[in-house]
C-alpha cells in the first residue's frame, strides 16, 4: 500500500505544470472576463477586443516617452512575423497621449514594419486595466478572456517566451 501512495505521488509530481521562469510575467490564477474593450486604429476607426474572439490577443501598452517601450518594440515586431503563431493578434497600443505623427515617427526610427498603432480610446484602457507602468502586455486566449500579463519590458522573442507563448496559439 505504501509502495502505491509513493508512486501516486511521484507521478502527480511529474504530471505538474512546470514553473515558468520568464521576467516580469505574472500568469492569472483565475481567468478575467472584461467587458466593452475598445481602441483606435491610427484612423480613428473603433477596434473592439470582441472581434477577435478565435485568435491569441496581446494588448501592448507603450508611450513614446518611454525608454522600456523603445526597448521592446522591435522583438515585439519580430512576434508578429513568428510563424508559429499563425493565430496570434497584437495590438500596440499607444496610451501616452501621443500624436499620431510623433508615434508615426517613433515605428519609424525604430524600424517597426509588421505592426500597426492603435490608440487608447476615451474610455481609458489604462484605468479599466489598472495599469501600474508602461510597457505592459496583457495575454487574452482564444475566449476573450485575460490569462497572463507583462508587467515592464521584455524581450518578445526569447525562446522560453516563445515556447511558453505557444501553448496558448
Amino acid at each position: 500500500m505504501r509502495l502505491l501512495i509513493i508512486f501516486i505521488l511521484m507521478l502527480s509530481n511529474s504530471l505538474a505544470s512546470e514553473v515558468i521562469d520568464i521576467k516580469n510575467l505574472v500568469i492569472n490564477k483565475e481567468l478575467k472576463s472584461y467587458s466593452d474593450i475598445t481602441f483606435l486604429d491610427i484612423k480613428n476607426k473603433e477596434m473592439n477586443l470582441n472581434d477577435y474572439k478565435g485568435n491569441l490577443v496581446i494588448l501592448n501598452f507603450w508611450a513614446t516617452w518611454c525608454a522600456p517601450c523603445k526597448d521592446e518594440m522591435p522583438s515585439l515586431d519580430l512576434l508578429n512575423e513568428n510563424s508559429n503563431l499563425d493565430n496570434l493578434k497584437i495590438f500596440p497600443i499607444n496610451i501616452g497621449k501621443d500624436t499620431k505623427e510623433k508615434s508615426l515617427t517613433f515605428f519609424k526610427e525604430l524600424e517597426i514594419k509588421n505592426l500597426e498603432i492603435y490608440f487608447d480610446s476615451p474610455n481609458t484602457l489604462a484605468k479599466k486595466f489598472k495599469l501600474r507602468g508602461l510597457p505592459t502586455t496583457i495575454f487574452f486566449n482564444k475566449e476573450g478572456l485575460e490569462f497572463a500579463r507583462i508587467i515592464g519590458s521584455i524581450d518578445f522573442i526569447d525562446e522560453k517566451f516563445i515556447n511558453w507563448l505557444s501553448n496558448y496559439n
